[in-house]
C-alpha cells in the first residue's frame, strides 16, 4: 500500500474584487485542522489579519472576535472590498510531503492560473507574494530575475500584457518567521501606502 500523501485541491474560491489594486498571493492554506475560519490565513497563530489591524486601525486585535480564538470573517471581507485587495494562492493543487503547511514540505502538483487572475483585475497595480515558495513560483512564471536581489520591503517592476506592475517582497505573516508582528506591519504599511491610500 502506498504511503504517499494525497493530492489536495485549493479549498477556497479566489477573492478577486474587480477594482482591486493589490493582489496578495500565498502558497497554499494549512490543513483544515489548523483553521479557525474557512478562508484565507485561517490559522489563528498566523499574523496576517493582525498586521492589517495594526496598519489600518492601529489595533492588532481589530479583526479578532472578542474573547474567542478566531477572526471576524465578514468584517475582513467587507474591509478588503473597501480597500480593493484581492487574495488567492500560487498553488492550485499540492501534496504535503510531511503533512505540514511549511513551504519546504509542499510539492506543487498544479500552479494557479496567475495570468487569468491578473486579467480579472484590470486596476491591479501591485502583487504581494507572501513566502519564499510563492515568490519563486510567481517570479519563475513571469521571468522576474531581479527579484532574487530584492531586499525585504522593496519591490521590482514587471510587465504583464502591456501593464506595468510591482512585485513586493514582504516578511511572512507566519509566526515561524522570526520578526515581531509590529515590525512586520511597518514593512506592509509602506506597500499599503503605495497602493491603497
Amino acid at each position: 500500500m502506498s504511503t504517499e500523501m494525497p493530492i489536495e485541491t485549493h479549498p477556497f474560491e479566489p477573492w478577486l474584487p474587480k477594482n482591486a489594486r493589490l493582489l496578495m498571493l500565498g502558497t497554499f492554506p494549512p490543513s483544515p485542522k489548523r483553521w479557525c475560519m474557512d478562508w484565507y490565513y485561517p490559522n489563528f497563530m498566523n499574523d496576517m489579519w493582525r498586521i492589517f489591524g495594526i496598519c489600518f486601525f492601529d489595533d492588532k486585535q481589530y479583526f479578532i472576535v472578542p474573547g474567542e480564538k478566531r477572526f471576524a470573517l465578514e468584517k475582513i471581507k467587507t474591509f478588503l472590498e473597501e480597500k480593493r485587495v484581492a487574495i488567492f494562492d500560487t498553488a492550485l493543487r499540492i501534496r504535503r510531503t510531511k503533512g505540514t503547511a511549511s513551504d519546504k514540505d509542499l510539492e506543487i502538483v498544479e500552479p494557479a492560473d496567475l495570468d487569468s487572475m491578473l486579467r480579472a483585475l484590470p486596476d491591479c497595480r501591485g502583487v504581494l507574494t507572501a513566502g519564499q515558495l510563492a515568490t519563486q513560483i510567481f517570479t519563475e512564471h513571469y521571468g522576474i530575475t531581479a527579484a532574487k536581489k530584492m531586499k525585504m520591503g522593496s519591490f521590482v517592476e514587471f510587465m504583464f500584457e502591456g501593464r506595468s506592475l510591482r512585485l513586493y517582497r514582504m516578511p511572512s505573516s507566519s509566526r515561524a518567521y522570526p520578526m515581531a508582528t509590529e515590525k512586520k506591519a511597518e514593512y506592509y504599511q509602506r506597500m499599503f501606502d503605495d497602493l491603497l491610500k
